[in-house]
């Protein structure tokens, strides 16, 4: 998560929440980020599904070559918009502001995606895309606004911070999954004189409300946050801020422009997915490359920046497999496994929600593990742990290879006939071990990030971190294009090989990585 470091909040802000001794603003930010979660899970467990969807029943109608990288072209930009949303917070309408706005923007992009029409599903995914870039990581600085730099509660308040968004994430696709793709909600809706193939926009519908009712909440008890937050960052200096407006004025202008050139040319989406593949590629390359080139930096300063290209991969192949949860294993999920229990049908998209259990169930445990092992100083290092969270990524898809196997066709089966459905304990097999590497690899990523930047481009390393999960993300849209056209088990065999041998590499320059980082583990 994206924790700024900013004054402690004053005032209101000072009041106990609950049972806790937290800032009782730190209420008020757990159930807007809990909301807005829900909103963006909610959309995300079925947004594939809705695209492959034939016509007749309501979807897209697309393929799965087509479908994937939009998928990944949405979730990478989710985080692209990250690094302008913060720069805007931070200069221009401050940390409270940016998070309005950014909800209302949200909340508008799922009514543009509950209608019908291309125009308004491409504006709807637009516009969250915009909204979240706003209010994604200016909610964690936010939460880190409630404390001082030194304060003893900080971590715990993150921690608390982080159960919202996924008791967020565990609710949503329960919810919009039962609405956009559950057979009795259909027939409900057909009772009632209404198009059942209308369910999917019931879903997006549901998104909106749980983004409305986080605005509401926000707003009746924003007096709690205090001061955090309130007012950007402006410069004492007339001139710097005069730059700062023209730069403002700028990257909208060069925003619209970019849009307007889009929609007046008609460019096709396979077009646009091939130029963000080529601006990911670019823009690391150039930043670190600018990074490295500065002057100023000093010998221990330069070697901890030449460990950060490392993490910066390990991060953005981690994020490629672990992301798949929305594209290819949902995909399995709706096509090739027995969604049921006991007797009970459920949607596909409720294994969506299987992460987020674990996380709450398995979050406290890591923890304290880290803790006992750091006393017995047997704590991993950090490159350690990323290349364990690598490992777990690997070995989730090296269960599903058999699962892909047992749900193939039978020999001399019919072109494109459907095999037999698997059991759903694979799926449920396969979050945990992703669960697992999460645990070992996200909660130290932007932590080592931080860290091993000097101070006075922190700033910079939260938007390198945001940056791994955008191409990460766009990666695993790609994988998923591959859905129809590769043979399940080598399609998931592929993801395995690759990740193993990026495993070995974290393992083997381990040691190497953290003689770089110069005493910090």
């Amino acid at each position: 998560m994206d924790a700024t470091p900013g004054a402690p909040a004053q005032g209101p802000a000072e009041k106990k929440w609950l049972w806790t001794v937290h800032p009782r603003g730190l209420g008020t930010l757990f159930f807007t980020e809990m909301w807005e979660r829900f909103s963006y899970y909610g959309m995300r467990a079925f947004l594939l599904l809705y695209m492959t969807a034939s016509a007749e029943i309501g979807g897209l109608g697309w393929t799965a070559a087509k479908a994937g990288p939009v998928y990944g072209l949405y979730t990478s930009m989710v985080y692209f918009a990250s690094l302008p949303g913060g720069w805007i917070a931070d200069r221009f309408i401050g940390l409270r502001q940016a998070v309005f706005v950014g909800g209302i923007i949200i909340m508008c992009g799922h009514i543009c995606l509950a209608m019908h029409g291309m125009t308004f599903f491409y504006l709807g995914l637009f516009l969250v895309v915009i909204g979240t870039g706003l209010l994604k990581p200016n909610m964690s600085g936010l939460v880190g606004a409630l404390y001082s730099e030194n304060d003893a509660r900080r971590d715990a308040g993150f921690s608390i911070y982080y159960m919202g968004i996924n008791i967020g994430a565990f609710l949503a696709p329960l919810i919009t999954g039962f609405l956009s793709g559950d057979a009795r909600f259909r027939a409900t809706l057909q009772g009632w004189g209404m198009n059942p193939n209308d369910c999917w926009h019931w879903g997006f519908g549901a998104a909106a409300v749980g983004m409305a009712i986080g605005l509401v909440q926000y707003l009746l008890t924003g007096h709690y946050l205090g001061t955090a937050g309130a007012k950007p960052k402006l410069s004492a200096d007339p001139k710097a801020r005069s730059r700062q407006q023209r730069d403002l004025g700028i990257g909208v202008a060069s925003l619209v422009c970019l849009v307007s050139f889009v929609l007046m040319s008609h460019a096709s989406i396979e077009s646009i997915v091939a130029v963000v593949r080529w601006v990911l590629i670019i823009v690391p390359f150039v930043y670190f490359a600018i990074l490295f080139l500065q002057r100023g930096w000093t010998p221990v300063e330069r070697k901890r920046l030449y460990a950060i290209p490392a993490f910066f991969v390990f991060a953005s192949l981690f994020w490629s497999v672990f992301e798949q949860a929305g594209s290819t294993l949902n995909l399995f999920a709706q096509r090739n496994t027995d969604n049921h229990v006991l007797g009970f049908a459920y949607p596909a998209s409720w294994f969506q929600s299987v992460n987020s259990l674990f996380i709450i169930a398995l979050g406290p445990l890591f923890a304290i593990l880290w803790v006992w092992l750091s006393k017995r100083k047997r704590e991993p290092s950090s490159p350690n742990k990323f290349a364990i969270g690598l490992l777990f990524a690997g070995l989730g898809f090296l269960i599903m290879v058999p699962a892909a196997k047992l749900a193939m066709a039978p020999p001399g089966a019919a072109p494109g006939a459907a095999g037999p459905l698997v059991s759903p304990w694979w799926l449920v097999s396969v979050y945990l071990l992703h669960t697992i590497g999460e645990l070992c690899l996200s909660p130290v990523g932007l932590s080592t990030f931080t860290k091993l930047a000097p101070s006075r481009v922190t700033g910079q390393m939260l938007g390198v971190w945001f940056l791994a999960s955008s191409v990460g993300n766009f990666v695993g849209g790609q994988i998923a294009g591959k859905f129809e056209t590769l043979p399940l088990p080598q399609l998931f065999g592929s993801v395995v090989a690759v990740t193993g041998v990026f495993t070995l590499l974290a393992f083997a320059i381990a040691r190497p990585i953290r003689k770089l980082m110069g005493g910090i583990h």
